[in-house]
């Protein structure tokens, strides 16, 4: 079922990208930045859904019973899709920053800061899903937490203030598209913790389903809402 799931998720990715791209405008910087950001996005997730479809993005490790000496038994490893999400996360957030700085002035220092957070966030998380000890492992998963607090206070309280100086209807346009995002995202958190590589309370086969559906929410759903905005509001 597991290899379904990937193989599905990554036509899924391609066809949405390829419609993103094909349906997105490029008459401003900003239609093109968030044209080209949206519809590359899943094609990446698709390539890396497809490495791990075929086994090279994955890599087996010793679970925590098996280095307390216990009978040796593995647990899996989906490194490709920390992979997908260093290049694609900053993605979604440029997009997300010049929705949000729609015609004004393009604020770069907080573009940077909420992809540097969101970088130091993606690296320390695979960190906390390769550690072999409990102990360094939820280390790293707290400091990918605290990562991923920094990216929430770039998203609603510097780039948000940054958005007054637009028009309501792209503060509107702004805040919904960071809220369907921000709830969106909250969900790898958690299934990380849940899945085998954290607490164990959740198969590998659902971990997998989850985020690979939260994966296309976030990547092919979230990339036509914003590309829907961008519509209206070059219209109004």
């Amino acid at each position: 079922m597991t290899q379904t799931v990937l193989w599905l998720t990554a036509l899924i990715m391609f066809a949405g990208g390829t419609a993103l791209l094909l349906l997105g405008k490029r008459r401003t910087e900003t239609e093109g930045v968030m044209s080209l950001a949206h519809g590359i996005v899943p094609i990446i997730a698709g390539c890396l859904y497809v490495a791990m479809a075929t086994g090279q993005g994955v890599l087996m490790l010793p679970t925590d019973a098996t280095l307390a000496g216990a009978a040796a038994t593995t647990r899996t490893l989906w490194f490709g899709r920390y992979i997908d999400w260093v290049f694609t996360t900053p993605l979604l957030l440029l997009g997300l920053g010049y929705l949000g700085m729609f015609s004004g002035r393009k604020r770069f220092d907080l573009l940077l800061g909420a992809i540097t957070a969101d970088v130091i966030m993606v690296i320390t998380a695979f960190a906390f899903s390769a550690s072999e000890n409990v102990v360094s492992r939820w280390i790293w998963f707290v400091l990918s937490c605290l990562a991923f607090l920094g990216v929430y206070y770039v998203i609603w309280v510097s780039q948000l203030e940054a958005s007054r100086q637009e028009t309501p209807a792209v503060q509107r346009a702004y805040i919904r598209s960071a809220a369907v995002l921000s709830v969106l995202w909250m969900v790898y958190p958690i299934i990380l913790a849940l899945s085998p590589d954290g607490l164990g309370i959740a198969s590998d086969a659902t971990s997998v389903l989850v985020l690979a559906i939260t994966d296309v929410l976030a990547k092919v759903g979230f990339g036509f809402l914003s590309l829907s905005d961008d519509r209206k509001l070059t219209n109004v």
